[in-house]
């Protein structure tokens, strides 16, 4: 195998951690000596080993001289686990490889030099641009605090996401719909509008056998959920938060929905809306890393007026529903001329069953992380 073929295999590794290390990167690991691999591990889950050091729980023989495949810096400080760093000096590892730098202040660079000072031979940024790749919710996350938003839409490919009736049940097929399940895993948290929540009553979980649920976020600026609803009945289940903005004559249904245990936040802006960007703040500040945004078209344009959106994943099926007060993906005025359009970035575009999946990622304004 060739060094390549080592750090693909690292990079493969990493992403079995998915949905399960935020908010931490997904890192994985190898250990090669003689043209062997023997060792290798990844990140399984926040707060349990690293990479690095699960790849030296797999070892069968000394690593003494060996090379590691790393996608991402060692660490070199305490955290939840003692510094890979010292791991790698410890087994007498004799090069490392690394794919991404960390932007951790508390790691950046820093780790490289440990293991240079150590006589360890270190190459920094190899497949450089394929370990990046794993982890776009770590980067932005640790330098900026706020979450990662991913706005989610399936629509006809005349632009509708539901009838002139408001029936939206299904748009797209099966298999996007049990990728949307896998979304849901990934991201931290989800969030959608009052809206979608009164009209269909969602549960807004995750319907595939072991993976985890998202953090709850229910925008509902006048606090109209019902105590009845799929979502408030869970919430000792599964964490979540209603945010509202008005608060007059609401103190006892807020008693109400905490006995619930539902969490509530009052996040208002001058005109009584509730203000994304303060809300990002505080949703960061709790550790959520990243929100999987499933709003309809009027949550859709707030969120994308407010700067939030760093990425649209879009579910575009082969159908024509037609008509001119069928639902778009997103409402509001809009803007007067093509130039003052939001500009997005093609990522990714591939075919799930009948189906077509876009992911883009928003342009980001100079200075912006």
């Amino acid at each position: 195998m060739t060094d390549k073929e080592y750090m693909l295999r690292a990079i493969s590794l990493a992403k079995k951690g998915e949905g399960w290390t935020n908010p931490n990167p997904m890192v994985g690991a190898v250990i090669v000596r003689d043209g062997r691999i023997i060792g290798e591990g990844y990140h399984k889950k926040y707060g349990e080993l690293h990479a690095e050091r699960n790849a030296f729980a797999s070892l069968k023989e000394s690593a003494k001289g060996a090379t590691m495949y790393v996608t991402m810096e060692p660490c070199c400080h305490y955290g939840k686990t003692p510094p890979c760093t010292q791991a790698i000096i410890e087994h007498k590892i004799g090069k490392v490889v690394i794919g991404s730098k960390d932007p951790n202040p508390k790691v950046s660079g820093k780790g490289v030099q440990i293991l240079k000072e150590a006589g360890i031979s270190v190459v920094e940024d190899f497949l450089r641009e394929e370990c990046d790749k794993l982890n776009p919710i770590f980067f932005h996350y640790i330098k900026t605090k706020i979450p990662y938003v991913v706005m989610k839409y399936a629509m006809t490919l005349d632009g509708k996401i539901a009838t002139k009736t408001g029936e939206s049940k299904w748009v797209t097929g099966k298999e996007a719909r049990e990728e949307v399940q896998h979304m849901r895993h990934r991201y931290m948290g989800i969030m959608v509008g009052i809206g979608t929540v009164l009209a269909d009553d969602p549960m807004l979980n995750v319907r595939v056998k072991d993976k985890k649920n998202p953090v709850r976020i229910i925008c509902d600026s006048k606090l109209r959920i019902k105590e009845d609803s799929q979502i408030v009945k869970t919430a000792f289940n599964q964490r979540t938060i209603v945010v509202y903005a008005y608060s007059q004559n609401i103190q006892e249904k807020l008693e109400r929905l905490h006995s619930l245990g539902v969490e509530t936040l009052y996040c208002p802006d001058e005109r009584n809306q509730i203000d994304l960007k303060k809300l990002m703040i505080y949703l960061g500040n709790e550790g959520i890393d990243s929100i999987l945004l499933e709003g309809g078209g009027t949550l859709n344009e707030s969120a994308v007026r407010a700067g939030i959106v760093k990425e649209v994943q879009a579910f575009i099926a082969p159908k024509l529903f037609g008509g001119a007060n069928g639902k778009t993906p997103i409402e509001g005025i809009g803007v007067n001329l093509p130039s003052e359009a939001v500009r997005l970035k093609y990522v990714d575009i591939c075919q799930i069953g009948e189906d077509i999946k876009i992911t883009c990622k928003l342009y980001e304004k100079e200075g912006e992380e």
